[in-house]
């Protein structure tokens, strides 16, 4: 199988990870969610339902490109970094929403802001279309880790 091929593949699939992952956990205890003490600056829900599929498309999207149009050394950089972004994003949802552990989810967060950088870096490195595009997701990502924090420090 083509390389190129392989790795769009193993982006999208990536993605659809994340996507039913976080979804599931997100799902378990809305009652405790709505309970909590909700930070001020807290976006609307409807913006969380708006970002999140453009979060999803954009990051399968920067994955094919990348795959596409950058070295196999690049690519499996780029997919390594994103596999350990969304793990400890999934971490994230985890532990905020099962077992409640807001500390622990809120520097999960933060691991996987931080390892937006880099991810953040290769995208603009394959165009500026693709890192202008990119860029909302880092945004949104550092965004919800100082929500966690917030979080962790009102509950």
């Amino acid at each position: 199988m083509d390389f190129k091929v392989l790795a769009s593949g193993i982006g999208i699939a990536l993605v659809l990870v994340y996507a039913f992952g976080s979804g599931i956990w997100v799902n378990t205890s809305p009652g405790w969610y709505t309970s909590l003490n909700q930070p001020l600056w807290q976006p609307p829900d409807f913006i969380f339902g708006l970002i999140w599929p453009y979060n999803f498309f954009v990051i399968a999207f920067a994955s094919i490109q990348i795959a596409q149009k950058q070295s196999r050394l690049t690519t499996i950089l780029w997919l390594a970094t994103l596999a350990l972004s969304i793990t400890a994003a999934l971490t994230w949802a985890y532990q905020f929403y099962v077992p409640h552990n807001l500390n622990l989810a809120s520097y999960a967060l933060l691991t996987t802001a931080l390892l937006t950088l880099p991810l953040t870096f290769l995208a603009y490195k394959t165009s500026w279309k693709i890192g202008a595009l990119f860029t909302p997701y880092q945004l949104w990502v550092i965004t919800a880790a100082t929500l966690s924090f917030s979080y962790a420090a009102r509950n």
